[in-house]
């Protein structure tokens, strides 16, 4: 065999080594794609995410958002301001006391109203009890996601005693629709400031005992500690609000940096972690659960005597009794429930500080009983935002976690 034979053999044989080395990488270097959800059990509602992955690691992740979309924004261009009250119940169905009150305040805002010094105190009280609630399905089911099933059954216990107390109040134990513009339904009935008083106690109890089974498990801290960093500055960028937020280091909190309701009276601490991880979001809830019981006791010992709503206002509905009593305010009632509040023209933004973060209103009015545009700012859409630059290079099982950390509600997303 010559030489010249014996080359080309070698060279053949080392350019099919090579074809073979290049199909074999593609085939290991190849990605899959995955679909979680929209009814994964992990991603607290009907969040769909696109996963492209890389054996276990998270190449690229894209939230698909939609599934429960209802049109809010445009329904409440088509009814009278008071109409929509029961809308908001299902945006952040986990807290509608405070979904109430912030649409309520945006609406009141336009008109120029304020409500005297007994209605803004029980307004105060109803967003505490509405973050605690959230706050304790929040934590619950984050630590059910990453193993810790019996937190769940504490903080659940802990939600449906609040529940207990929305009924008392409201009526209604999960969509209250309590708030009007220019005030509330009803004022707190008999013995409610003490059976509050009494949750409060017990609450407080079982944030240790659950700070007891969390704070230095060492399966717990594993699976959250260092794992979605979000810094301070990507946070701002991203439009991160509420706890998210804070738990990277921003210290913005509505209820401080722009006081309503008289929020300014009372006495609590900004929480703010610097961590910026899974860990430091639920430190943060936690500690907020125990600045809410501090701001409830406070409304509760300083709560003021009077009316909860505004006075004889031409926009309001009077007394069923004096409707019943006197034709003049019988054709107030049936202006006011026909046509609607009497609203100015104008545009207006109001932002509350919601359990999920940031929740505002924006409404842009030509007159009249109803709005002529309204925006939501949904604090929970704006945090899942993230979610395509935050869950590249983490494992699959780091998900659960992330999502539970984020703690956000498919319900103001799909507004």
């Amino acid at each position: 065999m010559s030489s010249s034979t014996t080359e080309y053999e070698a060279r053949d044989v080392a350019a099919k080594a090579a074809d073979y080395q290049a199909e074999t990488d593609d085939l290991m270097g190849e990605k899959m794609v995955l679909n979680m959800g929209p009814s994964h059990p992990a991603t607290h509602g009907v969040l769909r995410l696109i996963l492209e992955l890389d054996g276990e690691v998270i190449e690229k992740a894209d939230p698909d958002v939609g599934f429960l979309h209802r049109g809010d924004e445009k329904i409440a261009e088509n009814m009278h301001y008071n109409q929509f009250v029961p809308y908001t119940d299902r945006l952040d169905y986990l807290a509608p006391l405070a979904n109430n009150v912030a649409y309520a305040c945006a609406v009141e805002k336009l008109m120029g109203w304020e409500l005297p010094p007994r209605g803004q105190a029980v307004r105060v009280l109803c967003c505490e009890l509405a973050r605690i609630s959230s706050h304790m399905l929040g934590v619950g089911v984050c630590a059910m996601d990453v193993g810790a099933m019996t937190v769940f059954l504490y903080t659940f216990t802990e939600r449906e005693k609040i529940y207990n107390l929305c009924e008392q109040l409201t009526g209604a134990r999960f969509t209250t629709s309590y708030t009007r513009v220019g005030g509330q339904v009803r004022d707190m009935p008999p013995g409610f400031p003490d059976a509050v008083r009494t949750f409060l106690s017990e609450c407080e109890v079982t944030i240790d005992e659950v700070g007891r089974l969390l704070d230095k498990n060492k399966i717990f801290i594993n699976r959250m500690a260092d794992i979605g960093v979000i810094s301070k500055e990507k946070a701002i960028a991203w439009g991160l609000t509420g706890p998210n937020l804070r738990a990277s280091g921003a210290t913005r909190d509505l209820r401080k940096d722009n006081p309503y309701l008289g929020y300014e009276k009372y006495d609590f601490d900004v929480v703010v972690a610097d961590e910026g991880d899974c860990y430091a979001r639920y430190q943060v809830r936690m500690e907020e659960m125990k600045q809410s019981i501090r701001i409830c006791r406070q409304v509760l010992d300083t709560m003021p005597d009077g009316p909860v709503n505004l006075a004889d206002s031409k926009s309001m509905l009077p007394d069923k009794e004096r409707v019943l009593m006197s034709m003049e305010e019988l054709i107030h009632h049936f202006i006011v429930a026909t046509q609607g509040i009497d609203a100015p023209a104008g545009e207006v933004y109001f932002g509350a500080e919601n359990p999920k973060g940031e929740l505002g209103f924006y409404i842009h009015s030509t007159g009249g009983g109803v709005p002529n545009r309204l925006k939501i700012r949904s604090p929970s859409f704006c945090n899942l935002s993230l979610c395509s630059k935050l869950l590249p290079g983490h494992m699959v099982s780091d998900i659960p976690a992330i999502l539970g950390s984020l703690d956000f509600v498919m319900g103001e997303c799909d507004r």
